[in-house]
Order: structure tokens, then sequence, then C-alpha cells
């Protein structure tokens, strides 16, 4: 329920602290006195756009401030907790605390739950299922077909239900996305798959291994060269062996036969013995590379074959030889990349379809169940249209298939204001007054079964008097029963009906103040609002027979 509003420069009002007690809080002023400036900056809390003009003249900014307990409503506590919104204070008389505020200034606005900054959207989240407001012009939205079904499920007990079947559509719309999206990248990628599974297909047949290319050219250079490399060396092998060899094996021979221990000497045939040892070991190395290069016409064919192969490839492919591999492997990945989104469609698809079935299941437990509920509301309406003064009226309930986030059906309300004419949609049948007094109904009706914990009625006995007014006072307090009601009320029989009794006036300098009343206040309010300015004994006395009415109606409902 909502304990208290804080209102701070908010158009007509400088500030305002206002105390909510369970039951019906009726509250009264004459017309131009502010009760609705407290309805807008209610709105304002709520969610509702900030309008430059609600800040109040001379101030830099706006703020209104709502305190909730939600001990009673788990869902809401739920739902602080799950975004961290929780109450901070470890108070346990504060227990189910919720402090919603909205701050706003030229061009832009700001709200805060609980101190923490949110968006719009998180505060309308947790506030919509919190508070109703009905205001002067609610019976317009009463035509959505959404509102409708929205006021159904209420009636019916299934708004949990609706809320699933909504998160169970949009889960299947992303997996029905994500199925589109992975058929979309297939046929887009169909042209490129053929080229892909050619090329991929070209390159496994060539078969080049990791570093052949490099090792392929250093061959193909030494069998190109063969022919003048064995010449070559095998000249110089002759001359090494024959000629410089032979003269190290002499001279070294000489240095030996000297007889002197000079160290010059020792370097010297050390020395010669080294390079002796030299040539021959270069020796034995040239003759193993000649024979590491044969004179091989046929090999040289074959690596010249296996070149001109790789560089036509490489052409074709736009890479350089040595980066053929590396490119194979890249098109391998790729190619099965797009292969694994192909079998990847099946998986998504029958994922799709699953989401789907589960969707197409709760909605047609809800259909079923909003169904079963449509003539329970119908009548319960019609018996509340009767208690309005609407005599013979009757609704019925009329629906046609869909497929949607609300279900598998939408809902269209058919009132019959006259027994002789058939039921028709209310935008076309009934009047501007009769309108008013339908929705008032239909919302009454709805609240009676849902969770709502707070609804706030602005003006809801426009074009109401006398005894269809005491009837809607009734109504409203059998309602205050179990929700809390606020009323704008300009009907001092709603009035009289009320459990707390609160004043809206304009101060002496023209600003608007709301004070709860006493028991002799209450009779000179109500009696103003019986013969306006000019108040009577008799008045005042009819003032005392309606308050006098609130008893009896407390006594008939404890019986």
């Amino acid at each position: 329920m909502l304990k208290q509003l804080t209102v701070r420069n908010f158009a007509l009002v400088e500030a305002l602290d206002l105390a909510f007690a369970p039951g019906l809080t009726v509250i009264t002023g004459e017309s131009g006195a502010g009760k609705s400036i407290l309805l807008s900056a209610f709105e304002l809390v709520l969610g509702a756009r900030a309008a430059s003009a609600a800040i109040r003249p001379g101030a830099a900014a706006c703020e209104v401030t709502a305190e909730f307990d939600l001990a009673d409503h788990p869902a809401a506590a739920a739902y602080l907790d799950e975004h961290g919104l929780e109450d901070p204070s470890d108070d346990p008389a504060e227990a189910g605390r919720c402090l919603v505020r909205r701050v706003a200034a030229s061009g832009r606005s700001r709200a805060f739950i609980n101190g923490s900054p949110v968006n719009l959207s998180t505060l309308q989240s947790l506030c919509d299922p919190l508070v109703e407001v009905h205001g002067q012009h609610a019976h317009r939205s009463l035509l959505d077909r959404g509102v409708q079904l929205a006021l159904l499920d209420d009636y019916g007990g299934v708004s949990d239900l609706a809320a699933s079947v909504r998160r169970a559509f949009h889960a299947w719309q992303e997996k029905c996305a994500e199925r589109d999206a992975a058929e979309a990248r297939i046929r887009a990628a169909e042209q490129r798959l053929d080229l892909l599974r050619y090329q991929v297909e070209e390159l496994r047949e060539l078969a080049l291994g990791e570093g052949e290319f490099e090792e392929l050219e250093l061959r193909h250079k030494r069998l190109a060269a063969a022919g003048e490399i064995r010449a070559t060396l095998g000249a110089h092998a002759g001359a090494l062996e024959e000629q410089l060899i032979a003269h190290l094996s002499r001279m070294a021979a000489d240095l030996d036969a000297i007889d002197d221990a000079h160290p010059a000497l020792t370097a010297s045939r050390e020395r010669m013995h080294a390079a002796q040892v030299e040539a021959e070991e270069a020796l034995a190395e040239m003759r193993e590379y000649l024979e590491a290069v044969p004179d091989d016409a046929a090999a040289l064919t074959e690596a010249e074959r296996r070149l001109d192969a790789i560089h036509d490839i490489a052409r074709k492919h736009r890479v350089l030889p040595a980066g053929l591999s590396a490119h194979a492997a890249t098109l391998e990945a790729e190619l099965a990349g797009l292969a694994a989104n192909e079998e990847g469609l099946a998986e998504v698809a029958a994922a799709a379809a699953a989401a789907e079935a589960s969707y197409r299941d709760m909605a047609g437990r809800l259909s079923e169940a909003r169904a079963t509920a449509a003539e329970g509301f119908a009548t319960d309406v019609g018996t509340v249209m009767a208690e309005l003064r609407l005599t013979g009226a009757s609704m019925r309930l009329a629906f046609a298939p869909s497929q949607t986030e609300r279900g598998l059906e939408t809902v269209e309300y058919q009132v019959a204001t006259n027994p002789k004419y058939p039921a028709a949609p209310l935008a076309t049948i009934a009047s501007g007054g009769e309108l008013a007094r339908i929705a008032l109904a239909i919302e009454v009706v709805a609240a009676q079964r849902s969770y709502l914990p707070c609804l706030v009625l602005d003006e809801a006995d426009v074009g109401i008097g006398g005894t269809t007014a005491d009837q809607l006072g009734r109504m409203l307090r059998r309602l205050a029963r179990h929700t809390q009601v606020i009323c704008v009320t300009h009907a001092p029989q709603v009035a009289a009906l009320g459990d707390t009794h609160l004043l809206a006036r304009k101060t002496e300098h023209q600003d608007t103040e709301i004070i709860p009343l006493g028991p002799d206040a209450r009779v000179e309010e109500l009696s103003r609002m019986l013969a306006g300015r000019r108040i009577t004994a008799e008045t005042r006395a009819y003032a005392r027979t309606l308050l006098s009415g609130l008893g009896e109606t407390a006594e008939a409902e404890l019986s």
C-alpha cells in the first residue's frame, strides 16, 4: 500500500507531506483547489512524462517521493532483490519499505528506487503492479484491446500466467530470429560454399606439405645446376687431392725432419698438420656433396612439373607459393564453419520449434482460463453497472483468434445499454457519461479479484449523483477491504463513506495544501459540498446524517 507521498515545488504545491492509511481515502475540495495536481504529482513518481510546466515558478526542479509498504507484495520485493534495489535500512520497523523518488528539472528527469538511480522502464516495472490510476479520461484507454485483456486476466487471477505467456512469446521470437539469421547466412553463403568446396578440393589434390615448396625450390636449383656443379667440383677435388694435399704432406714431413725445439717451428709444424687435416676433410665433404648431386634428368623434370603446379594454383588463389599451406588451412576452417552453420540450422530450428510449443502450451492454458472467467466477469460487471444506475445494461466478451505476446486471442468488450438492442463495442454503443460509468464498473470488478494493492480514482463520480453516488461510495468501500482506494470526489455521498478524509484548498498565497479532516471539519466540508458557500443548520444536519450512514455501512459490512 501507499504510506506516504512527499511533494516539493510541483506546480502550485510548494511542500506537501501526506500520510495514507488502508481502506478508502477520499480527497475533496473546491474546483481549482489542486486535487488533480496531487494526482499529477503521483503519476509523475510512477513514471509519467515530466513536463516543464510541472515545476513550480521560480524553482529549479520539482521532486515527488512515494513510500510503499511491500510487506504483503512478495513479487515487488523479489523484483527489488533481483535488481539490487532493496532498502538499505537494517531497522526491523522499516521492513518492506520502498521509497520511489522522481526529480524533474527543465528538460530532464531522474528516477530513484531506495536511493539508487534507475531508468524509467525499471521504475514503471516496479510501480505498475502496485498502483492503478483511473483518471477522468481512463475510459479512453479501456477501448484498447490490450487493456481489456489485462483486466480480464486480473479478474481471472491469471496475470502471472499472462506474464509467462508474454515471456514465452518473446523467447520464441528470439529463437525464430536466430533461425532466420542462420538461414540467411546459409543462403548468402551458398555461392561462397560452392567456390570454397572447389578451392579446398583443388588444394587437397595438390597436397602441398608444410615447407615442401622451399625444399622443392632448393632441390630444383641443385638438379638444374647438377652438371656444372659436378664438373667444377670434380676438377677442384682432383687438384685438391693431387696438388694441395700432396704438397701439404711433403711440407709437414720436411718440418718434422728439422731437429729444433724452437717455439715458432713447433707452432708451424702444428698448423701445417692442421692444414693437411682440414684439406683432407674438405675433400671428403666435397665428395659427399658430389654424391648428393645426381645427374638425374627425370628428377629435374618431376621437380619442374611440381613447381609449375604450385605456381599455377598460387596465382589462381592470389597468394605467394610459400603461403599456400596457410591459405589452405584458412579455407578448410572457413568451409568447416559454413558446414557447421548448415548443421547448426537444424539445432536452432529445433529450439525455435520447442519455444513455439512452450508458448502455445502456456497460451492454450491462458485461453482456457480466459474463457472460464469471461462469463463471470461479464455477469459481475453487469451487476455493478446496475448498481451505478445503468439499468438494463449488460456486457459480453467477444474473442477473436490472434497470436501475439498477449496470447492466442484478442477480446472485445461489447455492451448493450438497452436490452432491445444487441451488444456492440464500447466505442460505438456508449455515450461519454455511460462510458465513464462502464469503465468504472469494469475497473472495480477487475480490482476485486486482482492483487492490485492500490487503486487511485480521479473524479470517478463525474455525472453521478444522488442514490447512484451513494451506491458508488458503498462499492468503493467494499473494494477497500482488500485494496487501498484513494478517490478524488465531488460527491458528498462518496466523501461521507471514506475511512479517511483529506481536503485540498488554496492558501492565502494561492498555493495548494492538503490536510486531514477531523469529525467537525468533515461535517463542514460535506456541508459545503451539499450547499456550496451557503452552509446552514439543515446542510450540517444532512452532512451528519451522511456520516452516520458510514457507521451503518460499517455495521453492515461486519455483519
